[in-house]
């Protein structure tokens, strides 16, 4: 007897539709056969499905049995499929009726050899997936129905075991479906900036911002000593959402500051999160337990810190099936790049597309993905091998050649894409003891939503909530809202024939400018303004000297 239910296979971080048939009864001896270009994982699932079913208190096929996984042209990965060819084979053996409900649903999960089941990744990809073809719900693991449940429109059953899930088609065991309130987030616009600045707008959804329990901060700005000049340039950095290069001897706090930054950034709007959420689960099961990550005080933005030895492959993303990269799951937060140089430099340069167009292209012979990847790049480097060049109290063993090829390692096209270079100077231990307290990150975060809720109100008419900031500017924006003086305009032009700078630099000076004069709550660019953007092209300056 034949039966049919729907799955998912994930690509990138969208899930295409795969139809499970299995035929069972046929004459001949018992025998499995999988078609449909599975992988290893899914070759095994019959053994997980056999040894659930029968623990399960089912009897396995007694005769051939076809398992059929379509479209077969679309290569199967990984154990997701265990779930529907369980119910399908119990389906095909009349153990549980072949009814309408098994054909309208989406399932998917990883079965034990008990018959419990394990999360899997991609659960809001899948409710996606479903919604779009208009199926009556999904069927998934409890873990991944959390996260599946914030697609609004889709019912979500969670489910424990193959039992429950055969209980739930023969109407002896009813599911409930979670119910679509966000599993207990709470939001809150009142202390969004965007509606303090214009509440005739708050039915916008773009000033919904997911706020659970103001997260405690173990890593605080209050712990930074000194380093005035490296907080400001931060504080720019994440106010405009600009890409920052920290330069700085060992020990000089580089690592300190870049960790904090998350701690000063906007809390992610809901399609944000949603973004977020959506891409992480897709690289890895379970990242969506959202009453986990709540507990924990994570529900914030990515921050992802690579080590410098990582392949191009696992920073930019693909493999055979192509899977995210670094880059994609620093979306909608930071990617931090530790000892920028010591990068290999082809890994550094299939980076400069993406920091541009927010995105990454990967394309196989099976398909072409496009994975997000709008991020806020910290890098911080030594300036020079030693990393005691320009320090007052130890001796800089590098010759001029040494240092030159060291900061050759990055090229220029990179360090364009680079807003704001700022040095960070080492402490003296009298200056360390007598700093009085700094700052702490509350304060310097609310500045930040400040001067990003004037940007979110003049770039409201772009569609995408992360690109509502002064880092994403295009060339017809900055022309309309970076207009300088004709006193400011020479000005600039001075600095980029000394400093020899690109077009693609002078649109980054603009850019910083803009966000400088938002801090000070002024709409027009001034002197000062333009002066202190200019002054963070600390590498570019030290090139052409």
């Amino acid at each position: 007897m034949l039966a049919v239910t729907h799955s998912g296979a994930l690509l990138g971080v969208t899930a295409e539709p795969i139809t499970v048939e299995v035929n069972s009864g046929e004459r001949g001896e018992l025998k499995y056969i999988l078609v449909g270009l599975p992988d290893s994982a899914v070759k095994e699932s019959q053994d997980r499905v056999i040894s659930a079913l029968e623990n399960c208190g089912f009897k396995a096929p007694h005769t051939k049995t076809t398992i059929n996984l379509a479209p077969g042209y679309l290569r199967k990965e990984g154990p997701a499929y265990d779930l529907p060819i369980a119910l399908c084979i119990l389906s095909a053996t009349q153990q549980i009726p072949n009814n309408i409900r098994l054909k309208g649903l989406l399932i998917a999960g990883e079965l034990s050899l008990s018959g419990s089941l394990r999360a899997i990744r991609g659960g809001l990809a899948l409710a996606i997936l479903a919604k779009k073809m208009g199926l009556e719900g999904l069927l998934l693991p409890r873990a991944t129905a959390e996260e599946a449940s914030l697609i609004k429109g889709i019912n979500v059953y969670p489910i424990d075991s193959l039992s429950q899930a055969a209980g739930f088609l023969n109407h002896s065991f009813p599911i409930e479906p979670i119910e679509n309130s966000q599993i207990s987030l709470r939001l809150s616009e009142e202390k969004n900036a965007f509606s303090q600045l214009n509440p005739k707008s708050q039915q916008d959804k773009s000033s919904e911002v997911f706020y659970s329990d103001p997260p405690l901060l173990d890593l605080d700005f209050a712990d930074v000593k000194g380093q005035q000049s490296l907080r400001r340039a931060v504080e720019i950095a994440v106010s405009g959402n600009h890409n920052l290069l920290i330069i700085g001897s060992p020990g000089s706090g580089k690592s300190m500051v870049a960790k904090r930054i998350l701690g000063i950034m906007p809390q992610p709007t809901l399609d944000e999160y949603l973004e977020i959420l959506t891409i992480h689960s897709a690289a890895r099961p379970n990242y969506g337990s959202i009453k986990e990550r709540q507990k924990k005080g994570i529900l914030s933005r990515p921050f992802r810190s690579p080590h410098h030895t990582i392949s191009e492959v696992a920073l930019i993303g693909g493999g055979s099936i192509p899977k995210p990269g670094e880059i994609s799951l620093a979306h909608n937060g930071v990617l931090f790049l530790d000892e920028l140089p010591e990068f290999k430099r082809s890994t550094l340069e299939a980076m400069r597309q993406p920091i541009e167009d927010g995105i990454v292209s990967i394309s196989r012979i099976q398909a072409e993905i496009t994975l997000p990847a709008s991020f806020m790049l910290i890098a911080a480097m030594n300036p020079c091998p030693c990393g005691y060049n320009g320090d007052l109290r130890r001796n800089c063993r590098c010759s001029l050649k040494q240092i030159e090829r060291y900061r050759s390692r990055i090229s220029g096209p990179l360090l364009d894409r680079i807003d704001l270079h700022v040095t960070s100077t080492e402490l003296t231990v009298d200056q360390f003891h007598n700093s009085k307290n700094a700052e702490c990150s509350v304060d310097i975060r609310r500045r930040c939503e400040s001067a990003r809720a004037k940007q979110i109100l003049r770039y409201k008419h772009k569609k995408n909530a992360y690109d509502r900031c002064n880092g994403r500017m295009s060339p017809q924006e900055v022309k309309k809202y970076c207009q300088l003086a004709p006193n400011l305009q020479s000005l600039i032009n001075y600095a980029m024939q000394e400093l020899k700078l690109s077009l693609r630099a002078y649109d980054r000076i603009l850019k910083v400018a803009r966000t400088i004069a938002d801090l000070a709550n002024c709409e027009i660019i001034s002197e000062r303004h333009l002066l202190e953007a200019i002054q963070y092209r600390n590498l570019d300056q030290s090139m052409a000297l």
